[in-house]
């Protein structure tokens, strides 16, 4: 657990780029996420990456490290993370008055990991990109991270890339073409939405979709 202790309540502190758990490893604690932003993903023989989940303020990370499992992805921070540590054992188990937070947010992994699955398979990059904003504003809009139409976006068009299954390249022109048609606004690590409902539209989202 890069050197942290699992102390029932503590705070455990990430850098950029620095593990919260390693593949195979036995993790000491599933961490709930205060403020900053990691992600879980898979690499490629040949050195390419899937981001395959995206853990945000208010997430927990991971629920199912409750059953005893071990981590099949790395997790790593994207931005310098705090962390709530609760403690699991080998054997499995968590503390009882963590346990009904753990299983409403393994709940909302598996529903964003299908809408994940469906728009790597079945949308354009248009559609993906404005699926993932969407998706991002609407966690950071439930966790009251959000500031009018506006919130923190501090993924890097390489990141955005691995996590949409397309090339830096695209993502950049399709954000230019995003930004010309008044949909998005990004500027110094921050995203505004200014008309959510044409954003929607854009990502093929049914009005009583939800993506948080």
């Amino acid at each position: 657990m890069s050197g942290q202790i699992a102390v029932s309540g503590s705070h455990c502190h990430f850098r950029p780029h620095q593990f919260l758990a390693r593949e195979d490893e036995q993790p000491e604690a599933i961490f709930q996420i205060d403020e900053g932003w990691a992600c879980r993903y898979r690499l490629l023989s040949d050195g390419r990456r899937q981001i395959t989940g995206l853990f945000l303020p208010g997430d927990i990370c991971e629920p199912h490290w409750a059953l005893g499992t071990r981590p099949t992805q790395p997790i790593v921070a994207l931005t310098n993370v705090r962390a709530t540590c609760l403690p699991c054992s080998t054997h499995g188990g968590l503390a009882r008055e963590s346990e009904r937070a753990c299983w409403k947010n393994l709940t909302e992994m598996i529903e964003r990991q299908a809408n994940w699955l469906v728009t790597l398979g079945r949308k354009t990059a248009l559609e993906r990109l404005a699926h993932l904003l969407l998706e991002l504003f609407e966690r950071m809009r439930a966790s009251g991270l959000s500031y009018g139409q506006q919130c923190a976006m501090p993924l890097t068009q390489m990141e955005i890339a691995d996590m949409t299954g397309l090339t830096p390249v695209h993502v950049n022109r399709t954000l230019q073409a995003m930004r010309s048609r008044g949909l998005v606004e990004l500027q110094s690590k921050w995203l505004r939405i200014p008309d959510l409902a044409a954003l929607r539209d854009v990502a093929g989202l049914s009005s009583r979709q939800t993506i948080a």
